[in-house]
């Protein structure tokens, strides 16, 4: 399960599993237990906004960290995914 960073984000570490990889880009925001139980999922635009899909156990506060933080370095989070992935962001036909 890769981890976009080792240090958490708002409490919370984002990553994805090499099961979504069919889908477009987004992360996965979850807590030590990395499991979608409770974790919310943010999927990834073009221009590093995010659309929230679940918002798990995450507070408002929490969530809006979380997209603050993607909309900042969306694009290194982006050549992690692409090495695995053949997704593009949410949104385009890839």
């Amino acid at each position: 399960m890769p981890k976009y960073y080792l240090e958490k984000v708002a409490g919370y570490y984002l990553y994805y599993t090499k099961h979504c990889i069919i889908e477009c880009m987004h992360a996965h925001a979850s807590d030590r237990s990395l499991t979608e139980s409770g974790s919310a999922k943010f999927f990834v635009k073009s221009d590093g906004s995010t659309v929230l899909q679940h918002r798990g156990n995450l507070t408002d506060r929490e969530i809006i960290k979380i997209q603050k933080f993607i909309k900042l370095h969306f694009m290194e989070m982006y050549d992690m995914w692409v090495k695995d992935s053949e997704r593009g962001f949410y949104g385009e036909n890839k």
